[in-house]
């Protein structure tokens, strides 16, 4: 098999790890090859905070892949998230100095080059730049700005920002485990790119993707990213809950929570009783099932209503900024009962469950096409689409490499007029993504 169409996606949760290789089909959806996961040993709230127990744990993940899809895994792309990941909006400009010629990508670098300049809190890093609107001389709401004039260019900003030492640890646990850092990725970007579409993300949409540790969200508006956050609270709270409240060890309360977990109180009745084994020849515990949603309901309650601050944060109530699209919610924590009519009630927002079948073969596992795998799909798609820009790169090269030593009969001006065209779409698909992996990468090599 062809080793270029095969792209392998590595999701380090809290609680799960996991490694999925997948490639493109005939009908241009992905096909699942192989999934491999582990339990998530060095994990805490999405920052690794132990490197040799995360080492093993994502080369298990991968050795279970390996066997599934009988490939040999070298390159990944793995997700970034955990609670130290914050965003925030900035406006900036630059003054270009002739306003006769037209604006291309160097300008557009120039303000973007101005931006990373923005001074972060010790050990934090600009990870993702992402343009929203332009404004040119004062003309506001303008999305594509290159190939117009004018002599003071704008935008407004989502900028991005993260503890660049996390980010590093990351790339230590993989380069230890023997594989290479093909692409970084923000997670809720993969996750939305997995679960949404093009319609929801031009209308309005709140992804939120409940994980073990942390609960992601990611706005989209007119099919602009606006808002990123990071809630450090995700489905291992309400285990903990779950286990403090009913005095239990933590096995039998993530069982509980899986089994008979509901996130409305109103829907038991008080004789439903579950029985669990006490420890070492103890009475067995009896537990109310209306006790048990009781906790996850106080629980989840609280984290949907961090991120409904969150929501409110990026402008959701000014009849502009409105999300018509509602709320997605994704990830392992989305399949607790009742929990999309708990969103609904909170924020009054019309919701789903998102499963990331929309772009997966029609013959996928059932199991794949769960919100658990969300992240990990979206990671697979990620890096078959870098693959896909580093071929047409190549090829745009290949033309203009051509065309030079087909015209050289032609002035030297109307060669370099011809390779700039040609370059204007090479250039702008190096995304700050893949400049972060670059430095990753170099400052491990320089760690050997």
């Amino acid at each position: 098999m062809d080793k270029h169409n095969i792209s392998v996606g590595l999701d380090i949760g809290t609680t799960k790890i996991v490694a999925m290789i997948g490639r493109k089909n005939e009908y241009d959806k992905v096909e699942i090859l192989g999934l491999g996961r582990a339990k998530s040993m060095g994990v805490h709230r999405g920052v690794v905070n132990n490197i040799t127990q995360t080492i093993q744990s994502i080369q298990q993940a991968v050795q279970e892949a390996e066997a599934a899809a009988n490939e040999k895994i070298e390159d990944v792309t793995v997700g970034i998230a955990g609670q130290h990941i914050r965003s925030l909006q900035h406006s900036d400009y630059i003054t270009r100095p002739n306003s006769e010629v037209v604006i291309d990508e160097d300008d557009i670098d120039r303000l973007i080059n101005q931006v990373h300049k923005l001074v972060m809190l010790p050990g934090e890093e600009i990870i993702h730049v992402l343009p929203q609107e332009y404004k040119i001389d004062g003309q506001a709401e303008i999305t594509e700005p290159i190939g117009m004039y004018g002599g003071r260019l704008e935008a407004n900003f989502h900028v991005v920002v993260g503890q660049v030492s996390s980010i590093r640890n990351v790339g230590r646990c993989i380069k230890s485990a023997g594989l290479t850092l093909e692409g970084i990725t923000l997670e809720p970007l993969a996750s939305a790119n997995a679960v949404l579409s093009r319609e929801e993300k031009e209308a309005g949409v709140a992804l939120i993707d409940i994980g073990g540790g942390t609960t992601d969200l990611a706005v989209f508006k007119d099919g602009i990213i606006r808002h990123t956050a990071v809630i450090p609270f995700g489905g291992n709270v309400i285990t903990e809950d779950i286990k403090e409240g009913c005095s239990i060890i933590e096995k039998q309360a993530e069982l509980l929570k899986v089994k008979f977990g509901s996130a409305w109180p109103g829907e038991n009745k008080d004789n439903e009783i579950v029985s669990i084994p006490g420890l070492r020849g103890r009475e067995p515990k009896e537990i109310t099932l209306k006790n048990l949603s009781k906790i996850i309901h106080a629980r989840v309650v609280e984290i949907i209503e961090q991120v409904y601050v969150e929501i409110k944060n990026y402008g959701h109530e000014e009849q502009k900024k409105k999300l018509i699209g509602g709320i997605v919610l994704t990830g392992g924590g989305a399949q607790l009962k009742h929990l999309k009519q708990l969103v609904e009630y909170i924020t009054g927002m019309d919701t789903r469950i998102g499963y990331p079948n929309e772009h997966l073969a029609g013959d996928s596992d059932d199991d794949i096409a769960s919100p658990l795998f969300a992240t990990a799909v979206g990671l697979v798609m990620d890096g078959l689409k870098r693959q896909e820009r580093k071929k047409a790169e190549a090829i745009e090269e290949e033309l203009i490499e051509e065309e030079v030593v087909l015209e050289e009969q032609v002035s030297q001006q109307e060669i370099e007029q011809e390779v700039e065209v040609e370059e204007v779409p090479i250039r702008e698909r190096r995304s700050f993504l893949d400049k972060l992996t670059e430095r990753v990468k170099d400052f491990l090599d320089k760690t050997e």
